[in-house]
């Protein structure tokens, strides 16, 4: 028997789709495509009407009942999406190709890796791609970005893929991953000396200004300790002259929304707080995602989002710990460099076969600075 035709339809708020029928297809247990997390980024303003992430949420249905989705999202430019193609926008532009609009389908300001659709079924997968063409035409969008799927999501796209042309990129960001360590002191044995003598002796640093650090999670967590969170999370954006990207709004939803999944480092020396960093607990990982704190105190940047966080994901067993996108300097503590993929698909053949040719040189180089990146990790040699 053939398999039944899917109807998909275009929501252009995530409420209209509702709770419960989103975590019937997404479930709760990825922190970031769940329903609260996005929810709590249209109704706090930070996509939306007032944005450049408007909201195209695709979802398919069977006899009125919805059996796969894909958060998607109708852009006129590239901010927050931390998969970088200026240089994509900037071509098409000298090519006479318009660029923007554009589909992305990600988690806005949030580049952890994770599911990015609900099913994997071949079939449905089929019809997703085949809506996102879809709303192509009808939003005059360029093209499609699939940002941050994890490896189930990319080999169940591509296994289909056909005539869609999904061009892959790679990146490599660092990644904390736990090997049963009882303690932070049983992870730095398995380092070698000088290594394990400089995290010490930062971690040392940080306390020798006076400065404690408290972790509070789940009911611990207030709205007051929330607020000052983000008086700290504004300041390296002030230094920058800029508006943060998520407001006060957001983190206030994402507290009442999602507080069993929340962990707040804060810094305080002569009882005042100097610094905030905001963790998002899943079931089996933790993200660093979000923080902020006085500049002129040395090392309180590593000890709040690094060693706080490692210490925690040893504590509670999670098996691996992503402390945010960029940074050499992760490499030096622990973190080891792991690839990331995004798919895209571009409509005009003449832009595709460009970026095409472009993706392949640059796998190569990223698949080298991987390599490279490996012989600098602090553990000891086998």
């Amino acid at each position: 028997m053939a398999p039944s035709m899917s109807h998909s339809k275009i929501h252009t708020t995530i409420d209209s789709i509702g709770n419960q029928r989103w975590e019937q297809l997404c479930g709760t247990k990825d922190c970031f495509l769940n329903y609260d997390y996005l929810a709590a980024l249209e109704s706090s303003g930070c996509v939306g009407n007032n944005t450049n992430w408007h909201p195209h949420h695709l979802v398919l249905s069977e006899q009125n009942e919805p059996v796969a989705a894909m958060p998607m999202y109708l852009k006129n430019d590239s901010y927050g999406e931390f998969v970088f193609d200026w240089g994509w926008a900037q071509a098409a532009q000298s090519a006479g190709i318009p660029y923007y609009p554009k589909l992305v389908s990600s988690i806005p300001y949030t580049p952890v890796t994770g599911p990015r659709m609900t099913s994997g079924d071949p079939h449905l997968c089929r019809q997703l791609l085949e809506g996102v063409v879809a709303t192509a035409e009808t939003t005059e969008a360029s093209s499609w970005h699939l940002l941050f799927p994890n490896k189930e999501t990319v080999d169940s796209l591509m296994s289909i893929a056909g005539n869609f042309r999904l061009l892959t990129r790679n990146d490599c960001h660092f990644v904390w991953f736990n090997r049963d360590y009882a303690s932070f002191d049983d992870f730095l044995a398995g380092m070698n000396s000088r290594k394990r003598k400089s995290i010490r002796r930062e971690r040392r640093k940080v306390a020798e200004q006076g400065v404690i650090l408290n972790r509070y999670a789940g009911s611990a967590l207030s709205p007051q300790l929330m607020m000052l969170f983000y008086e700290f999370y504004q300041i390296p954006y002030q230094r920058r002259g800029r508006s943060p990207y998520l407001n006060l709004e957001f983190f206030q939803q994402l507290f009442e929304r999602m507080q069993d999944r929340l962990m707040l480092v804060v810094a305080t020396r002569e009882h005042q707080p100097v610094g905030a960093a905001l963790f998002v607990c899943g079931d089996n990982s933790l993200s660093g995602r979000w923080w902020g704190g006085l500049p002129s105190i040395d090392c309180l940047h590593f000890e709040a989002c690094y060693y706080q966080g490692i210490e925690y994901a040893i504590e509670k067993g999670f098996s691996r710990f992503d402390p945010g996108i960029q940074g050499e300097h992760k490499l030096l503590r622990g973190f080891e460099p792991e690839i990331t993929h995004s798919l895209h698909w571009i409509k005009d053949p003449r832009l595709s076969d460009a970026v095409e040719k472009w993706l392949a040189e640059e796998r190569k180089h990223v698949g080298l600075y991987q390599q490279q990146a490996r012989q600098h990790l602090p553990y000891k040699q086998p």
